[in-house]
Formats: structure tokens, sequence, C-alpha cells
């Protein structure tokens, strides 16, 4: 017999498979030794009040083993070998789904992407730390699996309207991933593990006859009668098929490429700040509500902040518990951070990107660069940051009341990122009316959450690359674009996602 249960128990209950069957067992008024397996279907923290609780729905097998270990089904992908090609550009979460889409489909992916594969790609961005090196092709934001490959691995998406979330996760656990992500509330894969899931995704289309090719970025579209025909590469090789763009948010040279052939395309409002770090300690005793912190059984706690300051919001972005801090520049005279977490989130650090929601009726002073206003402003801070650290990844920081309360911070505190920190006035680094308004929201957040605005917090800058500059339009019923044939942009880079999740949405539509 199977009996499916939704409960609220304590969490030295819910993450201990032992006491969760006796839990069970007393529950069903049956003996423990009848219940066979106690399989979690679903799992959520609920740290609202004093007392922590777990919410579980529960599939309790009675005198019976489940038919299957496994709580999916796997997918078939066909062999494509011989079939139409398409071209996918870009081998991140939207590309890399663009791909196995196709092959379901029926269709063969020819996938290039401009950087290494996920296990080469790690010696240059140790580079940009040990010396001060970017590879414009390769590091944090490009190669294989995009920026999301070498990020916490965050799963958790409000975009559940343009298509599964379940098959996402689904094939992500098909490919390697545990199959919490199948239960958790906010799922994540880490740091850690999602290169080897990445690399199971490869195989996957290679094995089927599709192909990926790295070291390989596009350098123009071929064009014919105001229709994509294919591409050419850096190296003078040419693709044909149509094309699905999704080369990710950082791709700047897509953008110019993108004006200089007149394809249509619009810009779009970003958010800039900065990475945010805390002890990871204090922030369990704030979300869990105990100076003990998280103890033995709960997960390092997250946070989301969010308000509204002289009509723009204010929020965190990304949070990254038991993280570290990275830097995630892409190309020459640019400084910017971004936050990373393995996935047994265990560093002594929590990082969270704090943004100021920016339109582009915000920045008038940038009209005369057109489409690529946003662009521009987004480069123009990276560059400003870049200067202030002599022209290295030494990021500029500032202590957290420091910065509200508008001073230097005399000292900083040990960091997670990697190549440095020195004293710096971010609330002068940043553009004014971008610093005002994060001052107030550390103020409006250390008011809805005591402890949450203290020193032993640092800011570190900056963030710019919270998503795409630029949006690619397309046809809402075809996802082409408006006015070119044969392009059909797509994920973050062409302003319809943010994030691993509604990217790999996206890539599927």
């Amino acid at each position: 017999m199977i009996h499916e249960l939704q409960i609220r128990v304590a969490p030295e209950i819910a993450y201990a498979p032992l006491r969760l069957t006796m839990h069970v067992s007393t529950m069903l008024d049956v003996d423990a030794n009848r219940i066979k397996e106690c399989r979690i279907v679903k799992r959520s923290i609920d740290a609202r009040q004093r007392n922590v609780m777990i919410n579980l729905t529960l599939k309790v097998y009675v005198d019976e083993m489940p038919e299957s270990q496994s709580m999916i089904t796997p997918i078939e992908y066909p062999c494509v070998k011989e079939a139409s090609n398409v071209i996918v550009v870009g081998a991140g979460p939207a590309g890399l789904f663009a791909a196995l889409r196709l092959v379901e489909l029926g269709l063969r992916p020819i996938v290039l992407e401009r950087g290494k594969s996920v296990d080469e790609r790690r010696r240059d961005m140790a580079k940009i730390a040990r010396e001060n090196i970017v590879d414009p092709d390769s590091n944090y934001c490009f190669g294989e699996g995009g920026a999301g490959a070498f990020s916490d691995g965050k799963l958790y998406t409000r975009s559940k309207k343009r298509g599964s979330v379940d098959k996402i996760l689904a094939i992500f656990h098909q490919h390697g991933a545990s199959q919490d992500i199948l239960i958790d509330a906010h799922p994540h894969i880490g740091t850690d593990k999602l290169p080897a899931v990445i690399k199971g995704m490869r195989e996957t289309i290679i094995a089927a006859g599709g192909e990926v090719r790295f070291s390989c970025r596009v350098t123009d579209f071929l064009l014919e009668n105001n229709e994509v025909k294919g591409v050419e590469c850096v190296d003078g090789s040419r693709y044909y098929g149509p094309v699905i763009l999704a080369t990710g948010h950082s791709a700047r040279d897509i953008y110019y490429l993108l004006e200089e052939r007149k394809v249509d395309i619009e810009p779009k409002g970003i958010a800039v700040g900065v990475r945010l770090e805390h002890p990871q300690h204090l922030i369990d005793c704030i979300q869990y509500h105990s100076k003990n912190g998280r103890g033995k059984y709960l997960p390092a706690a997250e946070y989301s902040m969010l308000t509204r300051v002289d009509g723009r919001g204010v929020y965190s972005f990304c949070m990254c518990p038991g993280g570290f801090i990275i830097p995630a520049a892409s190309g020459e005279n640019q400084l910017v951070v971004n936050g990373m977490s393995p996935s047994n989130r265990g560093t002594k650090w929590a990082n969270s990107g704090m943004v100021v929601e920016v339109l582009p009726e915000d920045i008038a002073d940038y009209n005369r660069y057109g489409n690529l206003k946003m662009m521009k402003f987004q480069e123009d801070i990276e560059a400003k940051f870049y200067e202030e650290s002599g022209r290295t990844h030494d990021a500029p920081a500032q202590r957290m009341v420091d910065f509200v309360e508008g001073r230097d911070s005399r000292t900083l505190p040990a960091t997670s990122y990697a190549p440095g920190i020195h004293s710096s006035r971010i609330d002068k680094l940043l553009p004014s009316f971008i610093a005002t308004r994060l001052q107030k929201g550390f103020a409006d957040f250390g008011r809805k959450s005591r402890g949450f605005l203290t020193n032993e917090a640092v800011l570190i800058g900056d963030e710019t690359r919270t998503s795409s500059p630029v949006r690619v339009p397309r046809d809402k019923e075809t996802l082409q674009h408006i006015s070119v044939k044969g392009l059909f942009p797509c994920g973050e880079g062409a302003g319809y996602a943010g994030g691993i999740v509604s990217a790999a949405i996206d890539g599927e539509r």
C-alpha cells in the first residue's frame, strides 16, 4: 500500500531518515518494519517563526517496494546524424537545452561555443586571480556551460508559465545532478557538481549525432535577402542552417555585430550595484532566529531582500549561501564580480548581489549610444572600478555601515574574494543615483531584518552583469526575430531569461 502524506516536522526528524520513518510509522499506526521506503517528494523550509519547521510531501511504501528507484522517466534521444542542421550559438543553459530539444524533435544541432570545454576553462579562470590575465573567450562568463557553469547552480525560478520547470530539473537529474533537485523548493547543484552535469549533456548531444565545437567564436551572420543562412567563425569556417542565438548576457561583440548588420535590437533595463558579503553564521542566526545559527541539520541559510527607493527596485540577486565571490570580467579594462557556491555550501561566507534597477530613461546622458546605451553604461562603470584598482582585479571594498553613512573603512574583514580587496569609497565610485538608493535600501533592510545592516558585512564592487543590457526582439508566436528570418534570439543574451532554469526553458521553447 502507498500512502501520500503532507507533514510538518522539526529539522532533526526531516533530515534523519530513520527518525522520519519512525515518526511516519506512528502517524500511520503501522510497524516501522513494514515501511519499505519513506520517499520525500517535496521539501521546503519554513523559517517564519522562531521554531524552524520542515514541510514534507511523502510517498510511504508499506509492505511493498517502489517500482523504480528513480523519480523520473529518462528521455530517449533519437539518432539525428543524417537530419537537417540547426546552428546553436552558445553552450550555456539556453544553448544546451535548445540542442537537446532539437535532438528530441529529430533535428541535428551544431553547437558553436566561443570558449573552451568546462574542464579547460578552469585554468583560464584561475589566471584572472593569480596573474591578472583575462582570456576574452574563456573566463567565468564564456565557455562550456556559460556563466552558470561556475555558479551556485541555483535552479529556483518564477518563470513557470513559459515551460516545464519539472522537465528541466528532470533533464539535469538525468545527466547526473542529485535527486534532491527534484525535491527541494529551492534546488541547487553547486559549482563543484555542475561541470560534470554539463559534460553529460554534451555527451548526449554528440552520441545522438549532433556536434559541439569549442573555440569557435561567431564573427558574422551569413545574410541573404534579410534571412540568416548560417554563421561564420573567427577561423573562417562557415556553418549553414537556421540559427538559435544563445550567446549570454556578456557577449558584447555580438551586440555590436547585430547593430553593424542592422539587425533590430533595443536597450533593456538592467540592475547595477555590488556584492555584499556577510559571515554565513550571522545570516544563519538572523534567518533561523537562533544565536547558535543553523545547528546540525539545517542547511546554510538564504535570504531575499526587496524594497523600492525613489521609484526603483533595490533588491538582492543571486544569493550564494556558504559561497565565495569571483572575478567575472570577460575582457580588457573591466572589473566586475559575481558569486558562486559549492554543493555543500560549506564556506564561512554568504554573499549576494545587491543591486538597483536602472531603466533606459535613467541615463539620458547615454542617448548618443542609441541601442547600446545600457551596455555602454555597464562598460563605463566596470572601467571606472578597474582604473581605481590600478588596472588589476584587486577589488574596491567598503564595510556596509560605512557605505550607508558615507565614510572610509579603516580596516576590512577577511573575504572569500581570491584576488583581494582594498578599502575604497564605493559610495563615490558608483553613480550617485545608484549609491543613494543602495544606501536607503540597506537602511530599510536593516530595519526589517535585525542584524543585517552591520560592519561585519563588506561591499565588494562592482556587480553589473545581472542581465543583458540589450533585447533582441522576436515574434511572440514563432520566436523568430521580428524582421530577420532564420534567426531565433534565445535566453539571457537576447533578453528573455534571467538564470539557469529560465534560460533552459527558453532554449526548449
